[in-house]
């Protein structure tokens, strides 16, 4: 029974804190001598998330973006709930203006209710495939996001009904989810704007979460 009960809470730690998708870049827009990339968005992933990166332009023959981002939801108590990331974006191909590039993040989440408070590792990855133009660009996005080790704190209303559950990291992953979505944006000046959306499903291409797709409003400032 607790082995059950243990899976089904990792489950919920995929299902409602898999937010902040990846930073979205137009190359075509970025210059060689913007090195500092600032980010804001706002969106609807299971709930109502904000969020803020950093992105900084490496000097190097491949097109390589370091990138860290944060983000938690709306609710009454702040910061209870919230997600990292830290990884690269990288260029892996160009050809015209078709551009394919591939992002991966490493993750750390926070999700915490009546019953427990669960921290998280994993990492996701995202391929994204598009036209990318000087003034605006739209593309493709298929990314993956897993649960990897999940360390469990337990509340005393969860104690209560069992008392013989313990504290700890628990291992292996149990969880992940795929989304599947388009982006467009604009570039202008040194800022861009984009908006993107799309579906998430389980790994099992199977299970649906209760809110199966996630939108995001965001801009991108660049300076040098």
């Amino acid at each position: 029974m607790k082995h059950k009960i243990v899976i089904i809470i990792t489950v919920l730690l995929c299902t409602f804190c898999n937010y902040c998708h990846a930073q979205s870049i137009n190359w075509a827009g970025l210059k060689e001598e913007d090195r500092h990339l600032l980010n804001l968005n706002v969106g609807i992933d299971y709930g109502v998330i904000y969020g803020i990166g950093y992105g900084y332009h490496l000097k190097s023959k491949l097109p390589v973006v370091l990138n860290a981002e944060f983000s938690i939801p709306s609710g009454n108590k702040f910061f209870d709930d919230f997600k990292t990331k830290i990884g690269a974006h990288v260029k892996l191909l160009e050809v015209s203006n078709i551009a394919v590039s591939l992002n991966v993040n490493g993750v750390f989440r926070r999700y915490e209710n009546t019953l427990v408070r669960l921290s998280n590792f994993g990492a996701t990855a995202n391929v994204i495939i598009g036209y990318y133009g000087p003034k605006w660009y739209v593309n493709g996005e298929f990314g993956f996001d897993k649960a990897i080790v999940t360390h469990f704190k337990h509340k005393d209303a969860y104690k209560s009904n069992f008392p013989e559950v313990k504290d700890g990291w628990y291992e292996p992953s149990t969880g992940g989810n795929v989304q599947c979505g388009m982006q467009v944006g604009y570039s202008f000046n040194n800022s861009d704007v984009y908006l993107k959306g799309g579906k998430t499903i389980a790994q099992d291409f199977k299970t649906s979460p209760t809110i199966p797709v996630y939108i995001q409003l965001g801009y991108n400032l660049k300076l040098k």
